[in-house]
Parts: C-alpha cells; sequence; structure tokens
C-alpha cells in the first residue's frame, strides 16, 4: 500500500535547510536506511510555513492568505510518499523519523490507488 508521511515542525523550531539536512546523521541513517529498502517513492522538502500561500474561494471572490492554512503549533516541512506493506509498516519508519524523534510529529495517511 502507498501512504504519505506529512513530516510535520514544531512552530518557531530550527529550521534546516536541504544543505543541513544532508550533514545531520539523524536524517543521513534514516535516509539511508529507506533507499536502501526502497520504500520512499516521491516526496520533496517543502519552504517554511512563512511562505505559504493560502487560497479560499468565498463566492465569486479570491481570497489570498500569507502563511499557512490555519494556525497551529506544528505545520508541515515535508512529505515522502513510501510503499509498503501496511499501516504497521508505514507507523514503524514513521516512528523512526528524526523529524518524530525530535519534537515534531509524522502523519500517515492512506493514498487512494
Amino acid at each position: 500500500m502507498k501512504y504519505v508521511l506529512l513530516i510535520c515542525t514544531p512552530v518557531g523550531g530550527a529550521e534546516l535547510s536541504p544543505a543541513e539536512i544532508a550533514e545531520d546523521p539523524r536524517f543521513t541513517s534514516y535516509i539511508a536506511e529507506v533507499r536502501s529498502r526502497d520504500l520512499v517513492k516521491g516526496g520533496a522538502r517543502l519552504r517554511p510555513a512563512s511562505d505559504a500561500t493560502t487560497v479560499r474561494v468565498q463566492g465569486d471572490e479570491v481570497l489570498l492568505t500569507d502563511g499557512p492554512f490555519i494556525e497551529s503549533k506544528e505545520y508541515i516541512a515535508g512529505i515522502d510518499i513510501i510503499e509498503v506493506a501496511d499501516l504497521d509498516e508505514a507507523i514503524s519508519l514513521a516512528s523512526r523519523h528524526p523529524a518524530a524523534l525530535g519534537g515534531g510529529s509524522v502523519e500517515v495517511r492512506p493514498v487512494w490507488e
């Protein structure tokens, strides 16, 4: 089954650049494991929530808001699309993600196929 891991970072927490992630042993170890097992099928590292633009439509009016869609203690910092046997394996993988271990969270969501 395919799942999306929504990698959430605490608001106000450290915002690591892709270069910093590439040098962080917590991330390099995790990335090496998932790549060696060919679990990740796609994904992206997102820019900070402060760079987001939220679009809403009310009637004929398009409303834009700078920032994420809701106020929250966390924001989505990236996504991984994984293919694993079942939810238990997806949860096991998410529980080892550096974001989950470092005070953030990883939401596991099945993909419609």
